[in-house]
């Protein structure tokens, strides 16, 4: 891998080189905004993309709260696992950051001395995004064109090769998908019984007119005929 970084001719690099380059060309504070957002901004606002959607699907009740809200959380805890699990991958490849290879690049967040493959913030950033999907469409969708800019934003910074994003994005996927039903086994029996206490109940249902929008997989409740959410697993 560090060989195939090291060429110059290769597409990976070509296009580490073509999306960097508008950095250079930039003005000095749009350079500051992109290294803000690729670097903390689009963490943030996932996290409050999880708040707000957990918030919809609170107000909304139903008997599909508990689950709902059991995906919700998963979404966070699949970034963390599968950022534990990019741990030995990074170990095994040992790909250097673009930076240490390559002359030339603007890089916008210095200090990066870890391995370059893959991207932790894609990994995260995507794992939280299909985690919402699985939750709630529309949120989901959201979060997932989130990730995409994170992605770009990551190579835009020159700390990335598009490869060390298109891999993060790969794993934060598959944590999410592939553990997401042991996740929700474990989950939405605990969300359940939280629905059932007097005052902690409160976090998953404010108790409204239940809604048909938010659903997830494994979700029994009959659906309504002009809902516009779908299943996953459909």
């Amino acid at each position: 891998m560090a060989g195939l970084a090291a060429s110059g001719s290769n597409p990976d690099v070509e296009l580490l080189y073509d999306i960097n380059g508008l950095a250079k060309d930039a003005p000095a504070w749009f350079d500051r905004v992109m290294q803000y957002v690729g670097e903390y901004g689009l963490l943030l606002a996932l996290l409050l993309l999880v708040l707000a959607c957990w918030w919809t699907v609170r107000r909304r009740g139903g008997e599909d709260a508990a689950p709902s809200v059991a995906a919700l959380v998963w979404a966070p805890l699949a970034a963390g696992v599968a950022v534990l699990v990019n741990v030995p991958i990074r170990g095994f490849v040992e790909r250097p950051r673009p930076f240490r290879v390559h002359q030339g690049l603007e890089v916008l967040q210095p200090g990066k001395t870890d391995f370059s493959f893959v991207s932790d913030h894609a990994t995260i950033t995507m794992a939280m995004g299909v985690g919402l999907f699985v939750a709630h469409r529309r949120f989901g969708l959201v979060g997932i064109a989130l990730a995409l800019i994170e992605g770009f934003c990551r190579v835009y910074m020159g700390v990335h090769y598009p490869t060390d994003v298109v891999g993060g994005f790969a794993l934060g996927t598959a944590v999410v998908l592939l553990l997401s039903p042991v996740a929700m086994a474990l989950l939405t029996p605990l969300a359940t019984a939280i629905e059932r206490s007097p005052r902690a109940g409160r976090l998953i249902t404010a108790r409204r007119t239940p809604g048909h929008d938010t659903v997830v997989p494994g979700a029994t409740a009959e659906r309504h005929p002009g809902s516009e959410e779908r299943d996953l697993a459909a």
